[in-house]
């Protein structure tokens, strides 16, 4: 994968936010499932494991303090997983696409397509009955891009992603659009009221599906998924950080990786003017898809990877050389794993892969990265919502095992 980054760096001891690290040198595992062997490209001294098959559809998850595992799913269903993971119970079934979790001060809130709901939840309760779910606040529905992404911040505040219904659509997180116009960015949770409400905090963004705070200094960023009508290549996918207030431009303008462009295939006034968009800190080829965030703390994998980002890239449905559907699969970008590289807290616009070699030369899939996050372990977990749907963890060997 081409990806557009800066120069190297050297590696330097360990500080206290983070530092560069050269690109990481992946080593082949080979990995045995039904009878088939892969063989997957991973960083040294790591492993990837297959926890467990029992997901239907997962996608973006949450670690609870007494180390429980929530999942959010396609299938409608809310998986609820003890340590060691991998025997998923079904907490809860709901029928509006159930994507992300949070949990705050005795409550689980989860993100369906029209609302956030919310329902009283002690850690290591096994079930959930439907009757006692509410919805908290609404949420705009509608076709196109129906996942909810869900996060609690540094502030104690709820967030809230949802992107735009299309490529062209006039969407925009502003009280002047219809309630069913309100996409394409991040919400919070106003609460200091008698009724909670939603206020924009950054917009312009056609599809942010995941999103995290930097450990250290407490900034938001988020990856987002770039349109489907200017073909295979362009534009790139973003990785942004999102302030409150800041502009990323879409629908109305894209960046190509060196320059922003007016989008004309929208017709209607911008809302903001050019120079109110906030450009990418780090971008990935156009048509990856990219899905969960999740920044390394301290403690956590190795200082490798501390104070970095790890994306989700789902991989591309699109193949060369116009971006159809139709042609051959081999063309399609590739699911991965890749970290965005962070110096001192700042993004250096450098990109590393970490976990590759999940699709063949033919185009055949082992799985698609959707949801990412750090386990209480200090390993990394992430869902495949399809190909082989489960739960994987990138796990570090035990220095007495070779």
């Amino acid at each position: 994968m081409n990806f557009r980054v800066k120069p190297s760096w050297l590696l330097f001891p360990l500080l206290l936010l983070s530092v560069p690290v050269p690109a990481l040198e992946l080593y082949q595992q080979e990995l045995r499932l039904n009878a088939d062997t892969w063989r997957i490209g991973v960083p040294g001294g790591y492993r990837l494991e297959l926890v467990t098959s029992g997901l239907e559809g997962p996608r973006l998850m949450t670690f609870l303090d007494n180390g429980d595992l929530l999942v959010g799913s396609r299938s409608g269903k809310v998986y609820r997983l003890a340590p060691p993971y991998s025997r998923p119970e079904v907490l809860l079934t709901l029928g509006n696409y159930p994507h992300s979790l949070a949990w705050r001060n005795g409550i689980l809130y989860i993100a369906q397509t029209d609302g956030i709901y919310q329902v009283p939840y002690r850690p290591g309760q096994s079930r959930i009955e439907r009757d006692d779910v509410t919805r908290l606040v609404p949420l705009p529905g509608g076709g196109g891009h129906s996942s909810r992404a869900l996060g609690v911040g540094p502030d104690g505040r709820l967030y809230v992603a949802l992107g735009l219904s299309g490529n062209c659509n006039n969407e925009y997180l502003d009280d002047s659009y219809a309630f069913d116009d309100r996409r394409g960015g991040v919400l919070v949770l106003n609460e200091t009221g008698t009724t909670p409400r939603l206020e924009p905090y950054a917009s312009g963004l056609r599809n942010p599906v995941g999103f995290d705070w930097h450990p250290v200094t407490g900034k938001l960023y988020a990856g987002n998924n770039g349109p489907d009508h200017h073909g295979f290549e362009q534009p790139p996918e973003y990785f942004s950080r999102l302030e409150a207030g800041s502009y990323h431009g879409m629908p109305w303008f894209q960046f190509d990786g060196g320059q922003l462009n007016r989008d004309h295939c929208i017709r209607q006034k911008p809302p903001r003017p050019q120079a109110d968009v906030t450009l990418p800190v780090a971008t990935f080829p156009a048509r990856n898809a990219p899905m969960g965030v999740a920044f390394v703390p301290a403690g956590a994998m190795d200082p490798r990877f501390t104070g970095n980002a790890i994306v989700a890239l789902h991989g591309s449905w699109a193949t060369r050389p116009k971006g159809g559907m139709f042609g051959k699969k081999a063309t399609r970008r590739p699911p991965a794993l890749v970290m965005v590289q962070f110096d001192q807290g700042k993004a250096t616009g450098s990109v590393s892969e970490i976990l590759t070699g999940l699709q063949r030369p033919d185009g055949e899939r082992l799985l698609r990265p959707a949801g990412v996050a750090i386990g209480p372990d200090g390993a990394l977990y992430f869902t495949s919502d399809s190909s082989l749907q489960g739960l994987f963890r990138l796990a570090a060997v035990p220095k007495n095992k070779h």
